[in-house]
């Protein structure tokens, strides 16, 4: 659902949710995790289209979710789609 800050700008708030093999000291380890995800700016209105469950690739940066919190937020700058891995 896309709000708008006191400027008029477009944010959008999720969850991302990632799963993946990655091989560390030559064995496959499972990662899983989610993540509090903010999209800022023009790119918002296409992040809110996205279909839930198909494979994405965000680029962006981490920082502290307000000036006193330790939990962190992922701000999306860029969006790419993946091909499903059949």
């Amino acid at each position: 659902m896309i709000r708008y800050s006191p400027a008029g700008i477009p944010i959008v708030s999720a969850r991302l949710a990632h799963s993946s093999q990655q091989l560390e000291a030559q064995v496959l380890r499972l990662v899983e995790f989610e993540i509090s995800a903010l999209v800022v700016g023009e790119i918002s209105g296409r992040f809110s289209q996205i279909e839930l469950g198909r494979p994405f690739q965000f680029t962006g940066f981490l920082t502290r979710k307000n000036r006193n919190s330790k939990s962190l937020v992922f701000h999306i700058t860029e969006i790419s789609e993946l091909q499903a891995i059949k």
